[in-house]
């Protein structure tokens, strides 16, 4: 897997996490670094852990489903995508009361890393070595969230659900393009 279609990779599954950042800023009355610093490192530190997770089961799994690892490649990302696009038209009504909160951060992280753990599972199918991959998806996940609490402080509450939904169409595309290369 080439770097450009990692940095695509990443760029999308910090999508959600970018989105929660920016209402985390909304939510923050009196904005400080180390607000932002907290923030950015649980969504990116789960943001990186979870792919590793989905790598390693998916290694146990890897010599049953070789024939077909595109495909579930293809359908995995295709699937996220599509739950991003949903859930960018949905009004979020369930915005956490303390986006600082070590219990708040844990959920709101786990949950804005569950579509990697599913790209990790894929990664592994495709037997893609992981190490670049996470630190790569880490740290993008670490610059959009952080600079998504300051967004979210100054102009989040316009453009939110479109950041969710771009994210969501990287991931349809790159399934294709997946599944494209190993059919031609």
């Amino acid at each position: 897997m080439n770097l450009i279609t990692v940095l695509f990779i990443a760029f999308g599954l910090s999508m959600d996490a970018f989105a929660v950042s920016i209402t985390s800023g909304l939510a923050i009355s009196r904005l400080r670094i180390s607000h932002a610093m907290r923030i950015a490192l649980f969504f990116g530190l789960f943001q990186a852990v979870m792919p590793i997770v989905g790598w390693l089961a998916g290694m146990g799994l890897r010599d049953i489903i070789s024939g077909v690892d595109h495909w579930i490649a293809f359908v995995l990302l295709t699937v996220i995508g599509i739950k991003m696009i949903f859930e960018s038209s949905k009004m979020k009504e369930d915005k956490a009361s303390d986006p600082l909160d070590v219990y708040t951060l844990l959920i709101l992280s786990v949950a804005t890393s569950i579509d990697a753990l599913a790209v990790g599972l894929s990664l592994s199918v495709l037997n893609v070595a992981i190490i670049t991959p996470v630190v790569i998806i880490g740290i993008t996940t670490f610059l959009f969230s952080f600079a998504g609490v300051y967004i979210g402080k100054r102009v989040g509450h316009l453009f939110e659900s479109k950041i969710e939904l771009a994210g969501g169409l990287i991931l349809i595309g790159i399934g294709i393009k997946i599944l494209a290369e190993h059919l031609a």
